[in-house]
């Protein structure tokens, strides 16, 4: 089965534009251009349990030490982005990310040995930084490898001609993809319109003439000048010795020579400022969609500026939902589908956006009217205490969860180093806590002038009324004394190995029919994740419901008897939870992560939401328009159209089955017929625990947490008593399609097919090794080795395969984007790709490199809690535990390369 749709896709001007392949060719760094190596390594700063080093070399280096956390991530962060780009230059940043994972004399196949390590790795590139990273079993064989491989491709990376000339093919086809989402290359015209001379108004990925025409030695001079100890950061967070790590980063980076920063070696700050703007400006731009946009953009401080703290609430205010007032102005009244807003925080003076998005049909002249009257409006109508305190309590819980999160925590201080030194983070932090209302309106009065807005027209005045962007601060002084406040708990040091986790989880079943697996165990900030899913129904029950039964799902959340939709947001930004539900016609499922101290009130009041909601009719009339505005931008997106394709064609279904895949179109026509009386009948017929599921993982007392879980699912059940709709094999014709979407430049291909298999069957483990080598794998796999390393043909591709505990039914599914005019040679190279392994096979070496890779991703799986809540709720529904993991694992290890190949 195969499908290939041509669309456009790529990078959004101001969205980091992620991992691509890299070039070759500085092998040593030389003395003419380097000093001597130095090594030492001395203490800078600590806060809060993260401590900064210094080498001689000028390399910064972050230690945050998490022995809760089986996983160890190393990144490395330059700072150089798209606004270190000079005429010409335009995306190159973007494009040395690409080639520098190339691979360096050391290291000639990077990609292969992040597979094989099971690394989770990656690199951005954005407007001020750019960074390479990768997550990692805690080991220190590991971290000696992803140290040493960093520091060497720092100087040492292969940046040649020939992988410039593949590779560019790549990053051009990344670019196509961008161009693809109106509202992406929207919000690219509006920047490049807000900034005058400023390259915070360039693409990060760049002028496509830069990209296809830049020369090898422009590129590898770009290199030897930023990717050098003295701009760079480097970041150990998870699970580690402190005094080993310090040790390999002297034997690493230590002995890497700082240059020698004189003539085309030094790096000249940033002296270009953007001119007060003097007046509105606008952009139009006219294109193939089935969507309207309207956005602004407003200058305001960098992000290190004291008054960010009140553009950040100020942000907030204006376009969350559904508290904010675009949404209140908007989406309530149907003039929008969807609004938002977001302020870029960044080392110079950064932008505010706004926007709202429209269906077709709507009056875009209206809803522009209707941004414009609501931003002005705070000038006349000022903020208030309510607002202020609900924005500082939403944005506060986000802080204090991310930093219960080392990997993440570890990763997003590339963003803050980036805008002059890592505690910015700590100093933003307590600046929103003590922002006042009196400053977020003083913001607004500053910034949210007509003068200092792109969108409207030029229009003269006598008396211009401009907005003065302050320079950045100090923030060498700024950060110098600060100390922060209390390092958090640290949690214990879990072994995430099927045994170790089985013998540490407890399992209840309780009268219901309702199932309860806990896993407790301390962790970093006492945080805590569970997952729930909740079945219902029978096949026959079920016919004609599933889109009562997907709104039904998505209106749990939106209000009930006692609490309104903004009650229940206000009430988890206070206990400083994330909680998502979604469900359809056999399943709904929810997905909590909070502090240990919460957790009891945050699981009371999730009962609250699944026993008593409300079925508001303003709020599913809302929901109506996000959902008929989300199908209509699907109505020419090439992705969106294959999948849909493909799933009818491998699993087709009457029409009024649960499993009927409808076509787009149907669904919009599902959506305008849908009606609350049907949801909420779907949900007092059907919603019950009997045949339910839940596991918590993290940092609680099981003991005080089991009686509340008894409480809300003990007894809990449907009118309509629980039978499990199958999903049986149909055998399928073989066929191909295609389908033309006009003005999209950009294909995608997808093929696929089914198996008569469940996931006991006994080639299922040699099938899943062998699609690891086919197409699974950072990168490194047959198909992405063939279709985008050597011929450059793809920015994505891959493969996977799945087969279900009961049904007999398995899949095995590969995709890829290109160019269109590069489409069929795509589909030529996976042909005979596919067809050389089912031919030769694979040899003993791919084996026994493939075992290792897939063993150390799932052990990187299972150190994850919220992957680990998951595994454990879906295995107490088929009776089984964390053997049958362990088994696998086994049974991975002693295949052989002939058991693979018959497979």
């Amino acid at each position: 089965m195969s499908i290939r749709g041509f669309a456009r896709t790529g990078a959004l001007a101001p969205r980091p534009a992620r991992v691509g392949a890299f070039v070759a060719f500085l092998a040593v760094v030389t003395p003419a251009t380097a000093q001597d190596p130095a090594t030492a390594l001395e203490p800078v700063a600590s806060v809060e349990g993260i401590t900064e080093y210094r080498l001689d070399n000028g390399l910064r280096v972050l230690l945050f030490p998490d022995p809760s956390k089986p996983t160890t991530t190393v990144n490395v962060t330059y700072f150089v982005g798209s606004r270190h780009e000079a005429y010409g230059e335009t995306g190159m940043a973007h494009l040395l990310e690409h080639l520098v994972f190339q691979g360096t004399p050391n290291h000639p196949n990077i990609m292969d040995e992040l597979t094989e390590r099971g690394a989770l790795p990656n690199g951005t590139t954005w407007l001020d930084r750019t960074n390479y990273f990768e997550t990692f079993p805690a080991t220190d064989d590991n971290l000696a490898w992803a140290l040493e491989l960093e520091a060497d491709r720092m100087v040492n990376s292969f940046i040649s001609a020939d992988d410039l000339a593949s590779e560019f093919t790549v990053v051009r086809n990344e670019m196509e993809a961008g161009e693809n989402r109106p509202f992406g290359i929207l919000m690219e015209r509006t920047l490049s319109t807000a900034y005058l001379w400023h390259n915070y108004g360039n693409s990060t990925i760049g002028a496509r003439s830069d990209v296809e025409n830049v020369p090898i030695g422009r590129l590898q001079a770009f290199y030897r000048k930023y990717y050098q100890p003295d701009n760079a950061m480097l970041v150990i967070a998870g699970r580690f010795e402190e005094d080993r790590a310090l040790e390999l980063i002297q034997e690493t980076f230590g002995q890497v020579p700082a240059p020698v920063r004189e003539g085309d070696m030094y790096i000249w700050p940033t002296y270009t400022v953007e001119p007060t703007q003097d007046g509105e400006r606008s952009v139009t731009l006219r294109r193939v969609g089935d969507e309207q946009h309207v956005m602004h953009v407003y200058h305001v401080p960098p992000g290190s500026h004291e008054q960010f703290a009140a553009v950040d609430v100020l942000g907030f205010i204006l376009g969350d939902s559904p508290s904010g007032r675009l949404y209140k102005a908007m989406v309530e009244t149907e003039a929008a589908a969807r609004v938002g807003a977001m302020s870029f925080q960044l080392k110079e003076a950064s932008p505010m956006l706004l926007f709202a998005q429209v269906r077709e049909g709507r009056s875009l002249d209206e809803a522009a009217q209707l941004v414009t009257a609501t931003v002005d409006g705070v000038l006349t109508d000022p903020v208030t205490d309510e607002e202020v305190e609900r924005a500082k309590a939403a944005l506060l819980k986000n802080s204090e969860l991310l930093f219960t999160n080392s990997e993440r925590f570890g990763l997003r201080m590339s963003e803050w180093a980036a805008m002059g030194d890592w505690r910015l983070f700590f100093i933003h932090r307590d600046r929103l806590r003590e922002v006042t209302t009196t400053q977020v309106q003083r913001a607004a009065m500053t910034y949210l002038k007509p003068s200092n807005r792109t969108v409207g027209l030029f229009i003269p005045t006598d008396e211009p009324d401009r907005a003065e962007i302050p320079a950045p601060p100090d923030v060498v002084a700024l950060a110098e004394a600060y100390e922060g406040g209390e390092a958090i708990a640290m949690g214990e040091a879990f072994d995430a190995t099927p045994a170790n986790i089985e013998s540490r989880t407890s399992r209840r079943d309780m009268a219901s029919g309702f199932k309860l697996a806990m896993l407790d165990k301390q962790t970093r900030g006492e945080a805590v994740t569970a997952q729930l899913t909740l079945r219902f129904g029978t096949e026959d029950a079920l016919r004609g419901r599933a889109t009562d039964g997907s709104f039904a799902a998505t209106m749990l959340m939106r209000g009930t008897e006692s609490r309104t939709r903004q009650e229940i947001e206000d009430e988890l930004d206070r206990l400083k939870a994330q909680v998502s539900l979604s469900g359809g016609p056999v399943v709904a499922t929810a997905s909590v992560s909070t502090l240990r101290s919460n957790l009891p009130e945050v699981l009371r009041l999730m009962a609250e939401v699944l026993h008593s909601p409300s079925f508001d009719a303003s709020e599913f009339e809302i929901l109506k328009q996000e959902r008929l505005s989300r199908l209509e931008s699907q109505l020419s997106d090439p992705q969106a159209l294959a999948f849909t394709e493909y799933q009818r064609l491998t699993n087709p279904r009457p029409e009024d089955h649960p499993y009927y895949t409808p076509t787009i179109q149907e669904e919009v026509a599902l959506t305008e017929g849908a009606t609350l009386e049907g949801a909420r009948t779907f949900y007092h017929e059907f919603y019950g625990a009997a045949a339910g599921t839940m596991a918590i993982v993290g940092d609680y007392d099981p003991a005080e947490i089991a009686p509340i879980i008894e409480e809300t699912f003990g007894d809990w059940v449907s009118d309509v008593r629980y039978v499990r709709t199958g999903n049986p094999y149909q055998e399928i014709a073989a066929q191909s399609v295609e389908i033309e979407t006009p003005d999209k430049a950009n294909a995608f291909f997808l093929a696929g097919t089914v198996l008569n298999m469940d996931d006991g069957h006994d080639d299922y483990p040699a099938l899943v090794l062998g699609n690891f080598m086919l197409g699974g794998g950072f990168l490194s796999s047959r198909l992405a080795n063939r279709i985008r390393n050597e011929e450059g043909l793809s920015y994505g591709v891959s493969s996977m395969l799945q087969a279900h505990p009961i049904d007999e039914r398995g899949q095995f599914m590969t995709f890829a984007i290109s160019a269109p005019e590069n489409s069929d040679r795509v589909e030529a190279a996976w042909r005979e790709e596919v067809q050389r392994v089912l031919d030769e096979g694979f040899a003993a070496d791919e084996v026994e490199e493939a075992k290792a890779g897939y063993t150390e991703f799932q052990k990187n799986m299972r150190a994850r809690d919220n992957v680990l809540a998951g595994r454990l709720s879906q295995d107490l529904y088929f009776g089984r535990n964390m053997d049958r993991e362990a088994d696998m694992d086994a049974r991975i290890q002693a295949l052989t390369p002939d058991e693979i190949n018959a497979a």
